[in-house]
């Protein structure tokens, strides 16, 4: 796709995205487009960040992860680019509310990998002095998580009362009669 570097302002956010992820467009304009996709980022309507999100490039994802909007949030746990490894690599502490609700109803949520990084990220929230999360939003990935797993979990768990829940659905349950 050959552009001039003069028609890359005027192209939509969905043309940005297309040249951003053509591997066979020249460097400069991948590198433009990108800029220029960042650059938007900061006075697009909601909407078109939701657009956005679900064709991002790969420079964009770190600071769409920021954004405090559960539905743009959806959106980019959607896009077809993303994997779980650079998904784990964006689940940190904080964890935001709006980003837990996300995670929880996104396809990544039954992902081992990813189960255990946001436990992990947020163990370390609600030890931290801003946490907007409660209890609750972590019983979706403790119950994904197999029993094994619920017990690796949490051994590795330093927010006492996250680690007493995940230890007490890792134990078989037993039967008060029997």
């Amino acid at each position: 796709m050959h552009l001039r570097a003069g028609l890359l302002p005027s192209l939509s956010i969905k043309a940005l995205c297309d040249i951003s992820g053509d591997a066979s467009a020249h460097p400069q304009a991948r590198t433009m487009a990108n800029e220029r996709l960042l650059a938007r980022w900061g006075v697009i309507t909601t909407g078109e960040r939701r657009v956005l999100a679900l064709h991002a490039p790969r420079p964009l994802w770190a600071s769409i992860w920021k954004v405090r909007d559960q539905r743009i949030l959806e959106s980019f746990l959607q896009n077809p680019k993303l994997g779980h490894e650079p998904l784990q690599a964006l689940i940190q502490a904080p964890l935001g509310a709006p980003q837990a609700e996300a995670l929880t109803q996104s396809r990544w949520r039954e992902i081992i990998p990813v189960a255990h990084q946001v436990l992990w990220a947020m163990d370390q929230t609600f030890r931290g002095p801003d946490c907007s999360l409660v209890l609750g939003h972590a019983a979706p990935w403790i119950k994904a998580l197999p029993m094994e797993e619920r017990l690796l979990a949490s051994t590795r768990i330093a927010h006492p009362p996250l680690r007493k829940m995940t230890r007490a659905w890792a134990l078989p349950e037993t039967d008060p009669e029997g």
